[in-house]
């Protein structure tokens, strides 16, 4: 109780000192006055929080980033690098690094996500599902058109991913599923993580957002989308973004939807330059191992989010983050036997574990 009075307690100071830090911001802006304090939009799966400043003349999305938690200069650098390549970052009006503040334009309140969940409950709506998606893809390729090189990116090595990885031993499979795994289940899961790690680099590498869903692209009427949440940038395998696009953790589609997306945007890849020609077979394995090896590490950071954070949020959507890791085709011996094991030994007995997380209140949790 003590850890959770004085959490929020600095949670409540470090909002007053950004409502402060932009009060004297705000002549340099020309924007006229503070209207009201300000308002949470929201909160991600980092120690960053978002909030709404509107003023006389516009409004400003500030972000709160503790300099101990978050890297803002990679932020910055990485939306300059992002701007120059012609994709449509929020504006970095200003930023102290020092105390971790930022200020930024803002895109509004209505995510990809929330017009294709609106668009779901329409039989009609399939020609604005297909438009919202080729948007997606046209940021999408933009992005990986940046340069590489001069943007400094770190690498998605075998090393990252297979830390990202392992995630899933700890947190998902130990922690959230109190499973203690056996000497012959961990090698079998290690042997699974190297196969995964040594497939995903043969491809071809580019600027990676690393987490391009629809809730961290925004929807504006007659404008091209807004792209969020990028300061975790690497130069890695090509495939990684578009399963994230397409295998939404958020979000599902029937898989021969998600085929032809995958294709319709392999043949715009291709026409741009961004991967060679290659045949649909080969395009579609890739995709589904990256898609595995994503959905595997998600699996442990959903888990990580509320026995370390005390986020509840991300619990309800560890069953679709485990349908993708389930549905993919077993093709070769080192996963067939985890395939088998996700099937006999894990999905049985996910409600289950689920139920038990969300009535149990780990150290971290704020609620």
């Amino acid at each position: 109780m003590n850890n959770t009075k004085s959490t929020n307690d600095n949670l409540q100071l470090r909002a007053r000192e950004l409502q402060q830090w932009f009060v004297a911001l705000l002549p340099s802006l020309n924007t006229g006055s503070l209207l009201g304090d300000l308002h949470v939009v929201s909160g991600d799966a980092s120690f960053r929080r978002y909030f709404r400043a509107v003023t006389t003349h516009k409004c400003w999305i500030l972000v709160d980033a503790p300099p101990a938690q978050e890297n803002s200069k990679q932020f910055v650098k990485i939306a300059r690098q992002m701007a120059q390549g012609g994709v449509h970052v929020p504006i970095v009006i200003a930023a102290d690094l020092t105390l971790g503040f930022m200020c930024l334009s803002d895109f509004g309140d209505t995510s990809l996500w929330s017009k294709l969940v609106d668009a779901q409950q329409s039989v009609s709506a399939q020609p604005l599902v297909d438009s919202l998606y080729r948007a997606a893809f046209d940021e999408l390729l933009k992005i990986q058109l940046c340069a590489t090189s001069t943007a400094h990116l770190p690498l998605y090595d075998k090393t990252l991913l297979l830390r990202e990885m392992r995630l899933f031993s700890e947190w998902f499979c130990a922690g959230l599923m109190r499973r203690t795994l056996s000497a012959s289940e961990n090698s079998m899961l290690e042997n699974v993580f190297q196969f995964l790690a040594e497939a995903v680099m043969t491809q071809t590498q580019v600027f990676v957002h690393r987490d391009y869903h629809s809730r961290n692209l925004m929807y504006r009427e007659a404008q091209a989308l807004g792209v969020l949440d990028f300061q975790d940038a690497v130069c890695g395998p090509v495939t990684y973004d578009l399963v994230s696009l397409l295998k939404d953790c958020y979000i599902v589609w029937p898989r021969s939807q998600v085929t032809a997306w995958a294709l319709k945007y392999a043949e715009l890849a291709q026409q741009r330059g961004i991967i060679p020609a290659i045949n649909e077979q080969q395009f579609l394995r890739d995709f589904e191992l990256m898609g595995l090896q994503r959905h595997i590490k998600v699996a442990g950071i959903f888990g990580r989010l509320w026995l370390r954070d005390g986020k509840p949020g991300y619990l309800k959507d560890i069953p679709l983050t485990l349908k993708y890791i389930s549905e993919v085709v077993p093709e070769h011996a080192q996963l067939s036997e985890f395939s088998d094991w996700i099937r006999v030994q894990i999905l049985p007995n996910l409600d289950a574990a689920l139920v038990r997380a969300t009535q149990d209140k780990p150290a971290g949790a704020l609620v």
